[in-house]
């Protein structure tokens, strides 16, 4: 389910906030690296990577919107990795991978059947479980990118985990 207006003026108010703070400290330190140029408030607000999953959502196991939000994080956290000839193609693989799950679980949320559902639900798990390997990808060609990748690594392992209960669910007879 989508976010209300004013839970997204609320998110679009505390990102300007985090890149107002970021603006200042950058202000204080007054150091820049040869050769980069200066950001613009654009380029800013994107380095604040959005949490995985919203958790002032009122429902506990929205799951459109959590994939939404895993979604967003995933493009957030690629935005901050340097491209190189190495992590090009990783990037990409990594986005794809992890925006297919929120794109995904929205398809199965609208399936025609059961077994259309069932179809869904199993690539949106595939999809999790590819979006820990290009992370993991990532991680070893660059790894100070680990600990940007904890927390999206931890919520695909869980989205994973449920859709792989969802999977279990739906193939028990009794629930037919």
């Amino acid at each position: 389910m989508a976010k209300g207006k004013g839970e997204q003026a609320k998110g679009k108010v505390e990102m300007a906030k985090l890149g107002t703070e970021r603006k200042g400290e950058m202000a204080k330190s007054g150091t820049e690296r040869k050769g980069e140029r200066a950001k613009s408030e654009a380029e800013e607000s994107w380095d604040v990577m959005p949490v995985a999953r919203d958790r002032s959502s009122s429902r506990a196991y929205d799951l459109a919107n959590r994939t939404q939000c895993f979604g967003s994080a995933v493009v957030a956290y690629a935005r901050g990795i340097p491209l190189t000839p190495v992590t090009r193609s990783l990037i990409s693989q990594l986005v794809r991978a992890g925006t297919s799950v929120g794109a995904n679980y929205c398809e199965a949320d609208g399936a025609e059947s059961r077994k259309d559902f069932r179809h869904r639900i199993a690539i949106c798990r595939r999809e999790a479980r590819e979006t820990c390997y290009w992370l993991e990808m990532l991680a070893t060609a660059l790894p100070g990118a680990r600990s940007g990748a904890a927390e999206l690594l931890q919520e695909a392992k869980e989205l994973n985990l449920i859709f792989s209960a969802s999977m279990r669910t739906l193939s028990d007879p009794d629930r037919q």
